[in-house]
């Protein structure tokens, strides 16, 4: 209906005559991208696999996280060692892991305890940042996939003119149509996967703060049961 007024206003030749529903449009426009459209595809799906992956992964990793902290918290203030350790143990989460590496070394001295922490501190980021730098890397491709898309639909543009021998809007607007298109659908990729990768690393920030905090505590709590026996 839009189309068919501005149509109408402008007195456009054939626009009026223009209604399509959305999903035909769509199937225009992917059409009309060219051969750059696969490999925007492909980013797309891979973007969107990978951002639903890390989102549901992370948020049950952050409810185990918050729980088993609550958890051996209480232990330790009770000085129930032992509990404390069985729990992070049989405790399949990223902070269990890292508070299990320091309590097994308890009896070790502070040093081990804290070297323990952050050895298995750095397995566990790793292990968070899992498939970030897929998101990154698609932050940064599909962009530049769609400039490719730039300079072929241009490329294609300049060829029909030289064969054509003269300047003509029809001529040049298939090329355009492909550079403006790609270019569009390069950055309608990038901008939604860069600001999830940003969400995931505000994220993973905001649980390794917790477990860095809940891991000196224990620290604090070992030292001060070593020295009162």
């Amino acid at each position: 209906m839009a189309i068919q007024l501005y149509g109408t206003l402008l007195q456009i030749p054939g626009l009026e005559t223009v209604d399509e529903t959305f999903s035909e449009s769509v199937m225009r426009l992917w059409g009309d991208t060219g051969g750059m459209r696969w490999p925007l595809a492909l980013c797309l799906l891979v973007g969107i696999g990978v951002i639903i992956w890390k989102f549901i992964s992370l948020q049950l990793k952050a409810q185990k996280t918050r729980a088993i902290l609550k958890d051996v918290d209480e232990l330790l203030t009770q000085q129930r060692i032992r509990e404390a350790l069985e729990l992070t143990r049989d405790t399949d989460a990223p902070a269990a892991n890292i508070l299990y590496a320091g309590l097994e070394r308890s009896e070790e001295g502070t040093d081990r305890v804290m070297k323990a922490i952050e050895n298995q501190g750095l397995i566990e980021m790793s292990k968070l940042e899992s498939g970030m730098v897929v998101l990154a890397t698609l932050a940064t491709i599909a962009p530049l996939l769609g400039f490719l898309g730039t300079v072929v639909g241009m490329i294609i543009a300049f060829q029909s003119i030289e064969a054509a021998g003269e300047v003509e809007a029809t001529l040049v607007a298939g090329g355009i149509k492909v550079a403006l298109l790609t270019t569009a659908a390069g950055l309608a990729i990038a901008i939604p996967v860069s600001i999830a990768h940003n969400y995931f690393v505000s994220f993973i920030d905001g649980l390794v703060i917790d477990m860095e905090e809940s891991a000196q505590k224990m620290v604090d709590t070992l030292h001060a049961i070593s020295k009162a026996s």
